[in-house]
Formats: C-alpha cells, structure tokens, sequence
C-alpha cells in the first residue's frame, strides 16, 4: 500500500507541490488519514518529473529511506520545475523487499507509472499467472517483485496487444483481467494506478471487493492555478472530488477531464 500524487497543468516547482501543501505527500508519509492497511508509509518514496521544455523520457528519483529522512530532497526540490509529476510514498510488505529496484516509480520510455494498493499474497497466487500473459518484451523488463510492477508490465503488454486502441482501453482490459485472475483463486486486489507519458494523466480506482483505496481529483485550485491535482488523500482544503468506485479517469492536456466507469 501507499499514497499517491498526480500533477498535470501549468510549471510548478516540486518544493510547492510535495512540501507546501498543510497535508502534503510528506505528511502522509507519517501521518495518513484514509489507509485501508498500515499505519505509516516509510518504506521507500519515489517522484517522477517531465521535463518543462523538451520532450524526452522522465526523470526519476528515489531512495528506500522514509521520505522525511531524506536530505537531498527539499533542496532539489526547490530548483526542479515541471507541468507533470507523479509521486509515491510506500508501505512494505513482508514478502515485498524494500529496494531501489521495487520503488516507484517505474518507467519505460516516455511513460511513469505509480500504485497503491496490493494483489492479496501475491507471490503464492497470480504471480506466475500475470508472467504468462506478458509479452516477452516486457516480462524480460522487469526487475524487481512486487505486484505493482507486474502491473505496469501487464498493462504495457497490453497496450502493445492493442496499439491501436487507446490507453485507456489498455488499462480497462488490464483492470478486468486482473479482476478474472483475483475471482479464479479467490483473492483480493486493489488496483489504484496513476500513469503517465508527460502530457497527460490517466488513473484508475479499482477494487475487487468494495470500498477500493481512496483516491481524488481537483481541478483549477487557486493555489495550483489551471491545472489538476490527483491524490490518494487531499492535500488541502479545496473542492476535492473522489473518484467513483471502479472508474478511469483521463486528464487531458489541456485539463479537460473524462470518467469512464469499469
């Protein structure tokens, strides 16, 4: 499990987004208000940027310590800038180790990928499943072993099944198969994901037992004009919205916004 922070809209330093906030991605870290599982989320943080002017891959920076212990953070944080972030704190689990290979978030190419949730003991059930049904291009990518990036390997594998489909349908059909694996061998999954590929946003709530984790979106804030901000809990007091249970939501370029319902 973990929190999650999605930001696409007008340049924005990472200083303003992670730290200004009264109930920012570092306060969650410590102090969550809404997770389902785990009290803290100390194991291990990762933020992915695109850069501002120039249209090449993301980058990354992540680290296994809790987010409030890291030094270099706030300082770097000042100085990067960028109209798309995506930001993960993590909560380990026993069978999950806490490393740099399992932190998010994952990337490949121009996309970044984040999840919170979990696949309900995930090595003994649809780990070896989820492997068969992945491209070999992208079963041969992954690195490390957590469910999250089986995930992302999943959903990349599907987009290239179906490149001539959008996206969105890419993660509707990793969403369902997930669902039909989970049903199989009687686990649970929850499924809440936030990618990217730098000029747009697409994420999902999902669950397959009901209430999935929670999860918001806030369009235009004064504080963070013209833009939208995606969280797993608000990160000030605004007009936030939860997104309905078991729904893809896409966030344009131009922060145009679109629910489609799983």
């Amino acid at each position: 499990m973990g929190r999650l922070l999605g930001y696409l809209g007008s340049p924005v330093s990472l200083d303003h987004l992670l730290y200004k906030p009264e109930h920012s991605l570092i306060v969650q870290s410590y102090q969550p208000r809404e997770m389902t599982s785990g009290v803290v989320n100390a194991d291990g943080f990762g933020v992915g940027w695109y850069h501002s002017q120039k249209d090449i891959e993301p980058f990354t920076y992540k680290n296994t310590l809790p987010i409030w212990n890291d030094i270099n953070l706030r300082s770097l944080s000042r100085y990067v800038e960028s109209k798309c972030v995506l930001a993960y704190v993590g909560s380990g689990r026993s069978e999950q180790a806490v490393n740099f290979i399992n932190c998010q978030p994952f990337n490949h190419q121009q996309q970044l990928f984040i999840h919170d949730g979990q696949i309900e003991n995930f090595r003994k059930t649809l780990h070896r499943k989820i492997r068969s049904t992945l491209t070999q291009h992208f079963y041969e990518k992954i690195n490390g072993s957590t469910d999250s990036e089986h995930i992302f390997a999943l959903l990349l594998s599907q987009g290239k099944i179906n490149k001539h489909r959008s996206p969105e349908y890419a993660l509707r059909t990793t969403l369902l198969t997930l669902l039909e694996m989970a049903k199989r061998y009687q686990v649970e999954a929850s499924i809440n994901v936030i990618f990217s590929d730098g000029h747009r946003l697409i994420a999902s709530r999902f669950a397959t037992t009901y209430p999935a984790p929670s999860l918001y979106w806030i369009r235009d804030d004064p504080t963070f004009s013209k833009s939208v901000i995606i969280a797993s809990e608000p990160l000030f007091i605004g007009n936030w919205i939860a997104f309905p249970e078991n729904s893809i939501i896409t966030v344009e370029a131009d922060c145009e916004i679109k629910i489609e319902q799983i």
